[in-house]
């Protein structure tokens, strides 16, 4: 049975024929697959798990919208596909109450995982990209456990407004930004392929899907790289037995 890898769906509801092009890709492609992993800013925001409480009454949509994916992936956890999480740049206050209703397990990141007979290190991605000091910074505070606790703290309509300010500052940043400034960092990602003792990463952040040769301590190495979905198309890492890993580009608008 096939392995499955996706990253960067930013699901929102104002981008309803990604969320649709997904969902149907759960019920065509997903399903009967021996596990999933989404490695990462699966929703464009998320201000907390509590979030879900809201129903149709969130401002956003993004409650009905996350419980009707998570119903949808409950479904395909439910028929036998193990389900993993991982957390993105977008959606780091993703928690254990959203993955158990999903029938997920959250991931860490970085996270070694055996695909095939070969073990693989699977990442979001944004952690590679240390020459952007600013976002590095605003990475380190949004991860630290303190920062969460006293964010998720905060009233709901304060955390909604909050999450838009920070999607109008990034959009802002990186207009400004050089392009390689908003790519990994070349030696960032051989250090961490020899930190972890593996010639195959996998990860998504850039929306540069690829396929990149390296060297890692005098081995032939790979680095794949997710695209992010957009109307119409999407981008996978099918992992199968007796086969190579395999990026493909396909089509979500039928």
């Amino acid at each position: 049975m096939a392995t499955l890898l996706i990253s960067d769906l930013h699901l929102h509801p104002g981008a309803p024929a990604v969320t649709e092009g997904f969902l149907r890709w759960l019920d065509e492609r997903a399903r009967g697959a021996d596990a999933l992993y989404i490695l990462g800013d699966f929703f464009e925001a998320w201000i907390g798990d509590d979030l879900l409480d809201l129903g149709d009454a969130d401002p956003t949509g993004t409650a009905a919208l996350a419980g009707r994916v998570a119903a949808t992936l409950r479904s395909l956890a439910d028929a036998g596909t193990r389900l993993y999480l991982m957390h993105g740049n977008r959606d780091f206050l993703l928690g254990e109450r959203f993955a158990r209703q999903a029938g997920a397990t959250l991931l860490p990141d970085p996270s070694l995982v055996t695909l095939g007979d070969e073990r693989v290190l699977l990442m979001h991605g944004d952690s590679l990209c240390t020459r952007d000091e600013a976002y590095m910074a605003f990475r380190a505070q949004s991860r630290d456990p303190e920062w969460q606790e006293q964010i998720l703290a905060m009233p709901i309509p304060e955390r909604l407004e909050l999450a838009r300010q920070l999607r109008e500052r990034s959009g802002e940043a990186n207009s400004n930004k050089a392009e390689d400034i908003m790519d990994v960092t070349p030696d960032e990602v051989v250090k961490a392929m020899h930190e972890h003792g593996v010639t195959t990463m996998i990860h998504g952040h850039t929306h540069r899907p690829a396929v990149h040769d390296l060297e890692v301590d005098g081995h032939a190495a790979r680095r794949f790289v997710l695209g992010d979905w957009q109307p119409g198309i999407g981008w996978e890492i099918e992992a199968a037995p007796g086969h190579d890993l395999e990026l493909r580009r396909f089509d979500l608008s039928s």
